[in-house]
């Protein structure tokens, strides 16, 4: 419940703060996707045996491409704001 109130509040920060454009909270909130597809990827990893290598290998380079993009964010946005 807390994780959706965030995104949310993500979401409507660019609404209420003059300036701000919505572009940063849609990256934000598509790289933060995109990790629980991996998440999601690993959990089923777990639970079959079909694709198990397949699914930890797609699941953890989806988590490294959203953490690469986190940090890419976090650098865009620190140096436009601060």
């Amino acid at each position: 419940m807390l994780t959706i109130f965030a995104l949310l509040a993500g979401i409507f920060f660019p609404l209420i703060t003059p300036g701000v454009p919505f572009d940063h909270a849609i990256q934000g909130i598509a790289t933060l996707s995109l990790g629980l597809v991996g998440a999601i990827l690993l959990f089923k990893a777990a639970t079959s045996d079909n694709r198990r290598g397949i699914f930890i290998a797609v699941g953890f380079a989806l988590i490294a491409i959203s953490l690469v993009l986190i940090y890419h964010i976090q650098d865009t946005v620190r140096s436009l704001y601060y």
